[in-house]
């Protein structure tokens, strides 16, 4: 797996981890179980809870082992609060800027590494910033901007 650094808020990292956790002490038992009930049942070459059970743990370990990795090579970053107007439809956008792991576009949550996140990150009230999206280019103007946890 790669050692790319993992940019991850005090919040991301505790997710993770609880993650990790479950995985390992509930989930991983959980598998171990209906694979030992189902080799019970015999035949394994045409057993589909066997195989589903088999997939399962193929999919809990990878899990297990990117979870492993991405906070080995974690990094922690504050969140980033901004409130911002969209100078040109007038609409006002409040989002937290945090690490690629913890994005969530749904609830305003944009990375550090995209380009809305890279142009708004650390700017503070009154700044304009220009933006340039897919869909063209965004200008905003920043009404109030603090560091989070």
């Amino acid at each position: 797996m790669s050692d790319k650094e993992v940019y991850l808020t005090k919040q991301g990292l505790k997710k993770l981890e609880t993650e990790l956790e479950h995985l390992k002490t509930v989930k991983r038992p959980e598998i171990a179980a209906r694979l030992k009930e189902a080799t019970s049942h015999g035949d394994l070459s045409e057993n589909f809870e066997f195989e589903e059970a088999k997939n399962e743990q193929a999919f809990n370990e990878g899990r297990i082992t990117s979870l492993e990795n991405k906070l080995k090579n974690a990094r922690i970053i504050r969140s980033f609060e901004i409130s911002v107007k969209d100078l040109d439809t007038g609409n006002v956008y409040d989002f937290t800027i945090v690490g690629t792991d913890e994005a969530d576009p749904d609830f305003n949550q944009i990375s550090n590494e995209s380009p809305v996140g890279q142009a708004l990150n650390e700017k503070k009230k009154g700044d304009l910033v220009e933006v340039s999206v897919p869909s063209g280019v965004v200008r905003y103007e920043v009404l109030d901007s603090k560091i989070g946890e």
